[in-house]
């Protein structure tokens, strides 16, 4: 079981990074300091933004519209600090269950 909650919390940590990398692409991008015709760019912009989207979409239905400013990547970052907290608070108790 501690293996399996170590897993998790790596998962966790590589959704923290990914949702982290297209946050800085994307002002990177709004600044012009990269361009979306750049293929690596694009394919990058186009992968993170897939994989984010589904997690992305509820967050957004429920936070007001604030115009330009997107909170949902924010909001997702707390979320799974939040989720990392709680397991790593309740692994013990999680273990000791099985």
């Amino acid at each position: 079981m501690a293996s399996i909650l170590q897993i998790i919390l790596l998962l966790i940590q590589v959704a923290w990074f990914i949702v982290i990398i297209h946050i800085i692409l994307s002002w990177l991008i709004n600044f012009q300091v990269l361009n979306l015709r750049q293929p690596i760019v694009a394919s990058i912009w186009d992968g993170t933004s897939r994989l984010l989207e589904p997690a992305y979409r509820p967050i957004r239905r429920i936070l007001p519209d604030l115009g330009g400013i997107d909170l949902a990547p924010l909001v997702l970052l707390i979320g799974l600090y939040a989720l990392e907290i709680v397991i790593r608070n309740n692994a013990a108790a999680l273990i000791g269950a099985f």
